[in-house]
Parts: C-alpha cells; sequence; structure tokens
C-alpha cells in the first residue's frame, strides 16, 4: 500500500490542526458507540476510524475514559445548543422563548434517533465512570439552568413571580427527556409536529400559563 493509500474503514490522512484531530477522535468514537455500543469503541478502533495512530490518541487524552467521556460531552452540548439555535429568529417576548426553547427540544434535529441511542449507550457507563458522571452532570445542568432562566423570565412577565422555578426546571427537563426519547426512539409513530404540541401544552399546564403554539 503507498503511503497515499489508506486501508479499510480509516479514514484518509489529512493534515488537520489540534483542535481538528480532537474533534475527529470525537467523532469516530461517537459512530463507534452509535454502531456497537461503548464496547466497540477502543482505541485500535477509534485510531483506526480517525486514521491516526493508537499512540496519537494519548496527546489529545490522557486515557480511553477521557475521550469517551468528552465525546459524551460533545453529544450532549450539541443537543442543548440545537435547543436553543431558534431563540434569536423568534419573537423577543418571554414567553414565545420559552415556547420556542421546548418545541426544538422535542424536534428535529434534536430528536435525532443517533443521539438519543448514543445518550442510551453512554448512559449505561454513567453510574460506574467518574468522568461520565462529571460530564453528565455538568451537561445536564447546564440545560436545565436555561431552562429554568426561561421559565423565570417567562412567569416574571406574566406578573407571577418567579416561585419556585428550580423544581418547575426539573419537573420540566423531566417531561422534556420522557417526549425526547419516544420521539427518537419511535420516530414513525408520531405526526409532524405532534411532540411540540404535546409539550407546549404540557408546560402550559405546568406553569399554569398559556404558551403560544407554533
Amino acid at each position: 500500500m503507498s503511503a497515499g493509500q489508506s486501508g479499510p474503514g480509516r479514514r484518509p490522512f489529512v493534515r488537520i490542526g489540534e483542535e481538528g484531530r480532537r474533534a475527529a477522535l470525537i467523532d469516530a468514537t461517537l459512530d463507534l458507540i452509535a454502531e456497537g455500543g461503548p464496547q466497540a469503541a477502543t482505541v485500535r478502533a477509534i485510531a483506526l476510524r480517525a486514521g491516526v495512530t493508537p499512540g496519537l490518541i494519548r496527546h489529545y487524552f490522557a486515557t480511553k475514559e477521557d475521550l469517551v467521556a468528552a465525546a459524551h460531552e460533545s453529544l450532549m452540548s450539541g443537543l442543548t445548543d440545537a435547543s436553543g439555535a431558534t431563540l434569536a429568529e423568534l419573537p423577543d417576548t418571554p414567553l414565545a422563548r420559552l415556547a420556542g426553547f421546548i418545541a426544538a427540544a422535542v424536534s428535529p434535529p434534536v430528536t435525532d434517533p443517533r443521539g438519543v441511542a448514543l445518550w442510551a449507550a453512554s448512559m449505561q457507563l454513567v453510574p460506574r465512570d467518574a468522568a461520565m458522571r462529571a460530564v453528565h452532570e455538568k451537561t445536564y445542568l447546564a440545560f436545565r439552568d436555561r431552562l429554568q432562566g426561561l421559565i423565570a423570565d417567562a412567569l416574571i412577565a406574566a406578573g407571577r413571580g418567579t416561585g419556585d422555578t428550580r423544581a418547575l426546571a426539573i419537573a420540566g427537563n423531566a417531561l422534556l427527556d420522557g417526549l425526547w426519547i419516544e420521539a427518537g426512539a419511535l420516530p414513525g409513530h408520531f405526526r409532524d409536529g405532534e411532540m411540540k404540541d404535546i409539550a407546549i401544552k404540557a408546560f402550559s399546564r405546568l406553569l399554569q400559563l398559556e404558551l403560544p403554539e407554533g
């Protein structure tokens, strides 16, 4: 095999920067977990998929567990970012912003089946791996805190005061998680926009507010 060729399953070598190589390792890890679960993400398989030598992985991550935790963080942070991606395009009112965030959290691309499958596969590592547990706590709180802020703004705008927004955010996050799992696990069982409508109506009841339906 010549120097310019690549073996089966190996991505062709491309000169990219430090951040690009790190991202490629994370992407390779996520691909392997999606295909075969956490056990498929061996150092050898990750290196082969990313087109690097196994030794190079240690340049970016001290252990394979650190790499898997970084992949989980990338996945979960991406889902939070996607949930808030459309906020800038919505009317600048607290009720509209909350409704838009809720709708996005249970709609494509957030409900992509691959993301739900990756989350399910990674969650089995959280109870027994300290790095995974720390990442899960960080990303969970990032989403919940953002939701709590939007809830607080909506309640204030409605003249209701903030009340126990922490409890409301915990309950609301659990509601969104359940709908997200259903939508991603069985996407063909729901009409277009059905999960969004269910989520907004459920939040309206939870918060005793009339949120705009899209």
